[in-house]
């Protein structure tokens, strides 16, 4: 790089290079569930094993985020998310190789591995780059991009699943992260040290945050049990257990579900699957953009992230009635209704993280928060799978219409304000 050679609005490249991870990441996580009607009957794979291959998923991807967010606290924004990406990349390619549930399960348990860096990654970016009014767009923008990977994998996938087969579909989809690695090794350094970043745009990020990085500088080193005492750590903790399960439920079973009852086809599940995900890329958006609009007319930050999730919620009972409707157009419509509520509600709960904690502290808090995700999949996968074997897709709707309003009263009553100085609290 030279010098001399600034890139106005740096931080939105910046931001598009997260949108891109993410966006793979998901490709990558989803290529299983769009195979998975053709991969299960030819390597004779029933319901629980499939759902304990989702768990192998699970496990890993639960238990690093406690490791990959101390790490990516430890080494950097930049180091930290390009090993996880080619971690998970080479992983995603090695389900090619698999010939048992077995060892499918422990290709996915690689997979889980690498991918629960990339939003912890991504959370930390945007600390070290972002001014808080523009934090919710930019989160909203990275949690559009999952579901973007949602939208992009069902047609994808199922067209490489025609035309080539299964197995070169993990192939493709996993060399697509080793061909980004390029871009975020040349592009992303942190602000301060960025050769080519204008000064008027570092002033702006360095002003946005030059309060909270005064006092994260003054204080002690923290741990997980320093963390593990406040209250804002548990409500966001708990809330991402009881809540993030609807995202992991239609991530791996709705090709299922849509081809075991509704009785879809390969190429309409490719059609349609997309759907409920480009919702929730506009309800990441919408959530993004309606906190920040709050903020901007004087509304305190946490009051504001609160507020925007608030009808996102009250709608999200409606996905209750998805298994009982008898028309698969309604049953659709309402998947999606859920898909952009869930990521209104997601986008400003993430946002929180930013809001109430030191930047240098974001990688590790994540980690924490990021594991009650998985913990919450891993349980509900385990029911699901066990559920839609002894009875029907039913009882699982029916769970799910519940989770976010008691998710909410756990945030309502843990997550009120910032958390205390950080050189109050005592290690």
């Amino acid at each position: 790089m030279h010098a001399r050679s600034k890139i106005k609005h740096l931080r939105w490249y910046i931001a598009g290079l997260l949108f891109l991870a993410t966006v793979i990441n998901y490709v990558d996580r989803q290529t299983l569930s769009i195979v998975a009607p053709t991969l299960t009957k030819e390597l004779h794979i029933d319901n629980v094993q499939y759902s304990n291959i989702l768990q192998a998923f699970l496990v890993a991807y639960t238990f690093m985020y406690l490791v990959t967010g101390h790490l990516v606290d430890r080494f950097g924004t930049r180091i930290g998310l390009a090993v996880c990406m080619a971690w998970w990349s080479v992983a995603n390619i090695l389900h090619a190789t698999a010939t048992s549930a077995f060892g499918l399960g422990v290709f996915r348990l690689l997979l889980g591995a690498g991918e629960s860096g990339n939003f912890l990654a991504a959370g930390k970016a945007i600390s070290e780059w972002y001014p808080p009014k523009e934090r919710g767009f930019t989160n909203g923008l990275v949690q559009a991009a999952a579901s973007g990977g949602a939208v992009v994998a069902p047609p994808l996938v199922a067209w490489l699943l025609v035309q080539y087969g299964w197995r070169p579909a993990f192939v493709i989809t996993g060399a697509m992260g080793l061909v980004w690695l390029i871009g975020w090794l040349w592009l992303y350094h942190l602000p301060v040290r960025h050769p080519r970043i204008s000064e008027d745009e570092l002033a702006l990020i360095q002003a946005g945050g030059a309060l909270e990085r005064s006092r994260a500088e003054n204080a002690p080193r923290m741990n997980w049990g320093d963390l593990l005492r406040l209250p804002q750590t548990w409500g966001l903790l708990l809330s991402r257990i009881i809540s993030d399960p609807v995202w992991w439920f239609y991530l791996f079973w709705l090709p299922k579900y849509l081809a075991d009852s509704r009785g879809f086809s390969i190429a309409l599940i490719g059609m349609v699957a997309w759907m409920p995900y480009l919702a929730a890329d506009l309800g990441s958006v919408a959530g993004g953009l309606a906190s920040g609009y709050l903020i901007k007319r004087g509304v305190a930050t946490v009051t504001a992230r609160k507020l925007a999730m608030l009808p996102a919620v009250a709608l999200m009972p409606a996905g209750m009635f998805i298994a009982v409707t008898p028309s698969a157009t309604v049953a659709i419509a309402l998947i999606c209704l859920t898909t952009f509520c869930h990521m209104v509600w997601k986008t400003n709960l993430v946002t929180l993280t930013n809001d109430i904690y030191p930047t240098r502290l974001v990688g590790t808090l994540g980690g924490i928060v990021g594991m009650g995700s998985g913990l919450g999949g891993m349980l509900f996968t385990y029911v699901a799978g066990r559920a839609i074997v002894g009875s029907s897709y039913g009882i699982v709707f029916v769970i799910m219409g519940f989770l976010h309003p008691v998710a909410l009263a756990v945030v309502s009553a843990l997550v009120r304000r910032p958390v205390p100085e950080m050189d109050r609290i005592q290690a």
